[in-house]
């Protein structure tokens, strides 16, 4: 490539270009030059440079500024040498190059008296190792599959590549929403031939129309009668894991009362062992239609109730 090159140039796009052109220009410049599908490693390399700087907002903006300042791309990138400006006795460009891949900014560290003929050369910086970036995508399980645990086949693709690859990801039993698992190495190719970056996936837990996670612990609504309430009963309840539990509910039970259930819960993915609680509210329902004779009942039960059950309210406006 002629003098005076850029990152932009190698990609093929203009310094006014989004980061959906700079994506897209990447991936079939990756996908034809890769080596794996017969391309020419070294020109692969420069690619991959090139898009690790512009895909990287701060880096971009690093890099922007070098051009100001005559910089282009800094001999040996990729394997190749391309020319850029230079001044003698001026800014050490393969130093600041050095400086903004590894992370530690264009000009970090650097003597800015070489701008103004100081002459006073910046100390040479190693080249950090560049990871590939992890990549991301989610798995969908129903809450009885999170409860319990399962697998999921999964393809994805790699971006600079184009390849797809499968993996088998084992969902853990108490798995919650928003979960993450992270497998190492099976993410986006180095640019600099290093290691792989992480492949994330994020577990997405469906709704239960019964069961309401809280991490490890298990929340559920249970209805009874006005009757179960006022005289008090045993109700066989069913648990997340397909099992009964007899909740005894004492004479006098006031709606919203919450009973729990101690390990009755779901499996705790952050304690080997453990589980969760059960908790369970009862929610009172009273009847919304009444026979002439229940009418008859239940009125008579009224006439004979002789508590002010608004004595607190009664007092306070007094």
């Amino acid at each position: 490539m002629a003098g005076n090159a850029t990152y932009y140039d190698v990609l093929g796009v203009k310094r006014t270009a989004s980061q959906d052109e700079i994506k897209a220009a990447f991936h079939k410049l990756a996908a034809q030059h890769h080596p794996d599908r017969g391309g020419d490693e070294e020109k692969f390399k420069e690619i991959s440079e090139a898009y690790n700087t512009l895909s990287d907002e701060k880096k971009r903006k690093e890099y922007d500024q070098l051009l100001m300042f005559g910089g282009g791309i800094p001999g040996g990138a990729g394997g190749r040498t391309y020319t850029y400006t230079t001044n003698v006795g001026g800014p050490d460009w393969q130093q600041m190059f050095n400086n903004m891949r590894s992370g530690d900014g264009a000009f970090g560290a650097f003597d800015f008296s070489q701008f103004f003929g100081g002459g006073m050369p910046g100390g040479a910086r190693t080249q950090r190792s560049t990871r590939g970036q992890d990549l991301t995508l989610s798995v969908d399980v129903t809450a009885e599959e999170a409860f319990a645990g399962t697998t999921r086949k999964v393809t994805y693709r790699v971006p600079s590549t184009g390849e797809e690859q499968t993996i088998t990801v084992k969902v853990p039993a108490g798995a919650v929403n928003g979960g993450k698992l992270r497998y190492k190495g099976r993410g986006e190719y180095s640019p600099t031939g290093d290691a792989r970056g992480d492949l994330v996936i994020t577990t997405r837990v469906a709704e239960d129309p019964v069961y309401k996670r809280d991490g490890a612990d298990v929340r559920m609504e249970l209805p009874i009668s006005v009757y179960e309430a006022a005289l008090g009963s045993q109700i066989d309840v069913p648990t997340p894991d397909h099992k009964t539990v007899r909740l005894k509910v004492p004479a006098g039970t006031q709606d919203g009362k919450t009973f729990r259930f101690k390990d009755l819960g779901a499996p705790n993915v952050k304690r080997k062992d453990s589980r969760g609680a059960l908790y369970v509210t009862v929610r009172v329902k009273v009847p919304t239609r009444l026979s002439a004779k229940e009418r008859e009942s239940w009125q008579a039960l009224a006439d004979a109730d002789k508590r002010n059950y608004r004595e607190d309210v009664e007092q306070h406006g007094a």
